[in-house]
């Protein structure tokens, strides 16, 4: 097994989780098999009780890991599947050490950081990189090792040792650091400064680790004499260091990386010369080359709480984004406020026109899912507002639940009707606590993971979408559900449930049949969004928005192009004005649209 760490240092931000999924993405380009694991030093176990603008959104794993986003990252660029264990955190690693000093493992002896925290550390790190992720037998070629946070931080040390032991057990030919640093052009000077990189190496050196290859973030191409002195003081070949300037669109970064040699640089690191191919990235490069070409907007309304941290919706974002770019269309996401949307915050009028305005003149809507009760009920006017006016919809897992309670209030007339959520008292509860929930922890106690949906006939447009499979597999987070006791007089109506879990009981998918795109999913379909396979449920949403929802559902049948499904390889369809890449086949890939990462 071959090792290849991603450090960062000067400051947060530069884009560790992005380098090392375009490295993994060159080597996996270049013949090699690859895997992923990403190393967050906070003391909590996961990333599932953090709010968003802490670190982002939590993303969900098949397995009902909550891990940081960056794994989001690695299993879109890399298309692969992770596992919870493929997140490392200090609280897993202090707790797997805790429970051995229980059970009487160390007996006799005193335990410490060094060895038996570090002895932890390397031997998950051994573990896991050994676990298939992509669907073959045996273990990868390489593993991609991120470390989160900045050199220097006190929270990191003990993986820093561990790291450095790790390098030295392995052998030099199995093991390569690349660090990410700043190289900041000051404007007073125009200059590009070298000081705070040549500081990052200096601490990392010192730490016990050196590193391979030096990754330099600037927002221009580094100079030729900036990188002879890079190289000169931090003890770097000039041909192991590595622009990584500003681009048009994420999708170049990997390009960025082969046309400077990393791969040569890697591979001559890890003594895998002669054992590889040339990069094969034609059709990945025909895709960065479509990202820069849209320009025909769609105007997608987010309605959430957390509206001010684009990151706490960072999936979310890439599955528009794939759908947006399979429809030929450039992203434009337009922020809602939630809060703002509601008739308390009329008395800042300001605030509210604004988010009206916004709302009104979107293509679509899209609320996604949140917890708590801030912003509820304007999320709810949000649904309403698009069932009403005819306005394409998607609300998933809160997203679904409040389109339903704004049903009930709305057509069965029930204007108390709530989710015992927000009101435990709510006389008309159509949302309610699931029964196996825990009201006592709240890490790790929801309904996480990949769980199955059937779908209750052929006619919805959720079904047609995902190719009139009979049933879906797709990834959860949820402790609240639809009442099943009200699902009859919703359904009686007008309000259809089109897909259920295998006990019929629990409510999976919810549409408006009569309305020209109304979806609510208690599941979360972004997760599983790919480039060139963009999410049914998304691509149905951003059709819809663009005219194209009867083609799409028309030629399903087809099955002409590749589309991310859940369980099996479902075929996507003929898109509007489709072209096709350099390699013969019909593009179905994602960009940056306005600005938003991919």
């Amino acid at each position: 097994m071959k090792y290849v760490l991603v450090t960062g240092g000067v400051v947060s931000g530069l884009g560790k989780g992005v380098t090392a999924s375009s490295v993994g993405l060159l080597l996996k380009a270049c013949g090699l098999r690859v895997t992923s694991i990403k190393i967050d030093p906070y003391l909590n176990s996961d990333a599932g009780t953090m709010s968003p603008f802490e670190h982002g959104e939590v993303f969900v794993l098949d397995d009902g890991g909550e891990v940081d986003l960056d794994l989001g990252n690695y299993e879109r660029f890399l298309d692969i599947k992770l596992t919870r264990d493929n997140n490392i955190t200090s609280g897993k690693i202090y707790q797997s050490v805790f429970d051995k000093e229980r059970r009487g493992d160390y007996l006799g002896r005193t335990v410490q950081v060094v060895p038996h925290i570090t002895d932890a550390i390397q031997e998950w790190i051994e573990r896991v990189a050994s676990i298939p992720v992509d669907g073959k037998e045996g273990p990868a070629d390489v593993c991609v090792i991120e470390l989160g946070g900045t050199i220097g931080d006190i929270e990191s040390l003990h993986f820093i040792e561990a790291l450095g032991q790790f390098s030295y057990r392995v052998g030099a030919e199995n093991f390569c650091l690349i660090h990410v640093s700043l190289v900041p052009v000051l404007n007073v000077v125009g200059e590009q400064k070298t000081k705070p990189t040549q500081h990052s190496v200096r601490g990392l050196r010192s730490l016990g680790l050196t590193p391979n290859i030096l990754a330099c973030r600037s927002t221009t191409e580094l100079d030729v004499n900036v990188m002879e002195k890079l190289s000169r003081f931090c003890h770097v070949p000039i041909e192991y260091i590595i622009t990584l300037y500003d681009v048009s669109n994420i999708w170049r970064v990997p390009l960025l990386l082969r046309d400077q040699k990393a791969h040569d640089a890697i591979l001559k690191v890890l003594n895998l010369n002669g054992k590889t191919r040339e990069p094969v990235l034609e059709e990945w490069t025909s895709r960065a080359d479509l990202c820069d070409m849209l320009n025909k907007p769609v105007r997608i309304a987010m309605v959430g709480k957390y509206t001010g941290l684009a990151d706490s919706y960072l999936s979310v974002l890439k599955a528009l984004l794939h759908a947006s770019v399979a429809c030929h269309r450039q992203l434009c996401i337009d922020w809602v406020p939630a809060s703002d949307l509601e008739d308390a915050t009329a008395q800042e009028p300001e605030s509210y026109e604004n988010a009206w305005k916004l709302l009104k003149g979107a293509d679509a809507i899209l609320v996604p899912g949140g917890f708590g009760d801030r912003g509820v009920e304007g999320k709810i006017l949000a649904a309403k507002y698009a069932r009403e006016n005819r306005i394409p919809y998607l609300g998933i897992c809160l997203g679904m639940q409040i389109a339903v309670i704004e049903f009930a209030r709305s057509v069965l007339g029930l204007s108390n009707a709530n989710s015992t959520e927000f009101d435990p008292n709510t006389q008309n509860p159509c949302v309610i606590f699931m029964p196996e929930g825990s009201t006592t922890h709240m890490g790790g106690t929801m309904r996480l993971g990949s769980r199955r949906t059937y779908f209750q006939g052929t006619s919805s447009k959720s079904a047609k979408l995902y190719g009139n499979l009979s049933f879906i597999d797709e990834r959860h987070r949820h402790r609240y559900e639809v009442n099943p006791d009200m699902v009859q007089r919703l359904e009686d109506a007008g309000l259809s449930f089109t897909g259920k879990d295998e006990s019929g009981r629990r409510m999976e998918i919810v549409e408006v049949s009569n309305h020209p795109y109304f979806v609510g999913v208690q599941f979360h379909p972004e997760f599983k969004s790919r480039p060139g396979k963009p999410s049914a449920l998304f691509l149905g949403l951003v059709a819809a928005a663009t005219g194209q929802l009867d083609a799409v559902l028309k030629k399903s049948a087809a099955k002409t192009c590749s589309m991310s499904n859940g369980s099996s390889s479902v075929k996507a369809h003929l898109y509007e004005n489709a072209t096709k890449l350099a390699n013969g086949s019909l593009d179905g890939i994602y960009c940056n649209g306005n600005g938003l990462h991919v």
